[in-house]
């Protein structure tokens, strides 16, 4: 972590406000140095409650990134065969002429919905990361279905409380007990182990971690409970067995705020702590210790992470966890309840951005070629790139080819699953792709037409946490480098050529965040600059739920009807039907099999952020390169040394890491922490050639951290 230190005493180096754009619930208030044209030291703000003057070491060190000698500052033509890093710079005239010749013939070969726009979370800011939507609605591209990382857990959430939110993370540090549950916060979240710790020094209250491996996270943890991956429904089944069978349930609150409470009560009897000991390796001595632990102690604050939920059963295993604090009635209490995330209560008017408006008109809808029948825009799934690139039918959702694609802030040849696929897919000749990027990722080497774009101090956004309440201003600090432009600019440049219209491609960036908070009720941009944030955390009964949970009873869903759960997307995916009626273990897991004997978890490492900061001195220095982690047990049965060279394979294919011997497993446990590139690993294979992109029900998602492998010395 980086503690907040005073500033330098130079009258030459002034202070800006903005905040840290990448994919993390903290959305960290920065304090950044400016020397000239210059970014320096980057500070946490001790004016944010939430931040408290602490970030995270890869972001205070990054003026690596933003004055990397490696990053692109021109407009480049691919030159060579495809994927062979030869290109030639052109103009900015020239690229823009031809990503609109090829979007334009594309349409005229197959419709417009051969065209895909294609995102992600590279930047958190609206305006940058979603303002890509407003060309796809313009010209009825094929849309982009979001799935790749919060859909299992928003879903497991929602199917219980109704809505996205919770209570006051700040709360954490008023807590008696915190629980971290399947997140990694000090290498992932650092925030959230500053307002844990805090109750630790300050009120005694100990820090319990449930994961699937000894992280740094577990390190801290005074009650570290160590479980198989994709076991957790059966943990907290087990503690909710413990709770009603020793008197620690509310009964009164259940029968105020819970649906289906003595069915609930029923269906657990069977549920002790033998039996998911059996499921997740943890004593069952240690599940009823905690189990009594939870129930005496009223304040006690569930942290849910992403990380758990990102396995087949992930839903169900975030309802599981939610309905702890429902049974205990920990919800009442301030420093209580369960928080995942609070992205329900910022309620943007993000019609502009996004250009939303356009849904309702002509441009909307679509022909059938086959029919003739008019039927609305698809949209494809984030994480079936592969598949819908490989031209599978069924990921193409009924409609034509993909023959060309615009990507922003994302890495898909890096990051996605069944990486076999996506390179098969990019290495198509037929394929016409612009990538829009600050290095040269490998997704920018299998590009036609690579673009340079502007990093966050270079433009003006908005942002909102969340981990957090705030709603944080991302005002331009410094001027980009030779000719980068933001992704704003790109898209209006774009639209301008193309024909495309709307209101939103006339108008600057700053234009745009200065009408949605109008729109919005947040007042203006000039308010947001002169406070740099604001918090909009709700009542403390509306965030407890004291009003009633988010459905027209107000009653939690201790039994939900998973195929109505309120997430927006185009339809339901897995095996919904199948989906257990209460929280259970749902052993839709990849289990270990004798072929397959080894289950894989793909951990974020400390020093990347996805493939961010893989190119950072710093981050490298530290990471040192890709390894597995493997019991000494395990490793020793298989003639496994530390540092030799070990050949991890899936169903899917295989990958070549170095072994770290680690005690910090269960048995039968590996774990990669990624997401290195792939050309970092011996043979040019990353992790994500291991993992599937087969959808999780209900509502999409990657199952990353659920694979089966089997694995053997190299040589």
């Amino acid at each position: 972590m980086n503690q907040h230190t005073s500033p330098a005493k130079n009258p030459s180096v002034r202070i800006g406000h903005s905040a840290c754009p990448h994919d993390c619930p903290s959305t960290c208030s920065l304090e950044i140095e400016i020397s000239g044209n210059r970014i320096g030291r980057v500070r946490g703000s001790r004016d944010n409650s939430f931040t408290a003057g602490v970030i995270c070491a890869k972001v205070a060190r990054y003026a690596e990134r933003a004055h990397h000698p490696d990053r692109l500052t021109q407009p480049l033509r691919r030159t060579g065969p495809k994927g062979s890093g030869a290109f030639e710079p052109i103009s900015w005239d020239e690229a823009l002429d031809i990503v609109v010749e090829k979007f334009v013939a594309a349409e005229a070969a197959h419709g417009p919905e051969a065209v895909w726009p294609y995102y992600y979370a590279g930047t958190m800011g609206l305006v940058m990361r979603d303002g890509i939507n407003r060309l796809t609605h313009a010209k009825g591209y094929s849309r982009f279905f979001s799935s790749i990382c919060v859909n299992p857990a928003w879903s497991g959430f929602m199917a219980g409380a109704g809505r996205l939110s919770g209570p006051d993370p700040r709360e954490m540090g008023r807590a008696d007990l915190n629980v971290i549950w399947g997140t990694n916060p000090v290498s992932t979240q650092i925030n959230v182990m500053t307002h844990a710790v805090r109750a630790r020094k300050e009120r005694g209250a100990p820090i319990a971690v449930v994961d699937v491996y000894r992280s740094p996270t577990m390190e801290q943890a005074d009650i570290p409970l160590l479980i198989r991956p994709g076991t957790d429904g059966a943990l907290a089944c087990a503690i909710m067995h413990v709770l009603f069978a020793e008197g620690f349930a509310d009964r009164a609150y259940l029968a105020r705020y819970a649906r289906d409470a003595e069915g609930f009560e029923a269906h657990l009897e069977g549920k002790t702590p033998e039996w998911a000991s059996a499921i997740t390796g943890l004593p069952a001595s240690e599940i009823i210790d905690f189990a009594r632990l939870v129930g005496r102690t009223p304040k006690t604050f569930i942290r849910a992470g992403y990380g758990f939920t990102r396995s087949r059963n992930g839903a169900v295993n975030m309802h599981a966890v939610t309905c702890i604090p429902t049974v205990t009635g920990a919800w009442q209490h301030e420093g209580g309840g369960a928080f995942h995330s609070n992205s329900a209560i910022f309620g943007w008017n993000k019609s502009l951005i996004e250009g939303t408006d356009l849904l309702s008109g002509e441009v909307y809808g679509q022909t059938d070629r086959v029919t003739g029948e008019a039927r609305a825009t698809r949209q494809l799934d984030q994480s079936r790139i592969g598949a819908i690139l490989c031209g599978e039918q069924e990921a193409l959702a009924g409609g034509p080819p993909v023959t060309a694609m615009l990507i922003q802030n994302t890495n898909p040849v890096t990051i996605a699953p069944e990486q076999e696929k996506v390179r098969a897919g990019f290495a198509r000749e037929d394929l016409f792709v612009v990538v829009h990027e600050q290095f040269m990722t490998e997704t920018a080497v299998m590009a036609d037409i690579v673009l340079p774009a502007t990093m966050f101090t270079e433009h003006d956004d908005i942002y909102q946490g969340g981990g957090n309440q705030y709603v944080t201003l991302g005002p331009k600090l410094v001027d980009p480098p030779g000719e980068c432009r933001s992704n704003h600019e790109v898209i209006c440049a774009l639209a301008e050529r193309l024909g495309a219209r709307h209101r939103g491609f006339e108008m600057s960036s700053r234009e745009i965040v200065d009408w949605t908070l109008q729109a919005t009720g947040r007042g203006t941009v000039e308010d947001l600059e002169a406070k740099h944030f604001i918090d909009v955390q709700p009542d403390f009964e509306t965030a407890h739920f004291l009003k009633g949970f988010s459905w027209p009873d107000g009653k939690f869903r201790l039994k939900p009807d998973w195929a109505k759960v309120p997430f927006k997307s185009p339809g339901k995916f897995g095996p919904v039907a199948d989906m257990p009626a209460f929280p259970d273990h749902w052993a839709v897991i990849e289990e270990a099999t004798e072929e397959y004997p080894f289950r894989l978890v793909t951990a974020p490492a400390r020093s990347f952020l996805n493939s961010t900061f893989t190119e950072t001195p710093g981050s490298l220095a530290r990471e040192k390169r890709p390894t597995l982690m493997i019991h000494p047990d395990d490793a020793a049965g298989l003639g496994i040394a530390d540092e030799d060279e070990v050949r991890v394979t899936s169903a899917r294919g295989t990958v070549t890491l170095h072994a770290a011997i680690f005690d910090g497993l269960r048995r039968g446990v590996v774990v990669a922490e990624s997401i290195w590139p792939n050309g970092k690993h011996v043979g040019g294979r990353g992790i994500n050639t291991l993992t599937g992109a087969d959808p999780v029900a209900p509502v999409g998602g990657a199952a990353l951290h659920d694979n089966r492998v089997r694995i053997a010395r190299v040589g």
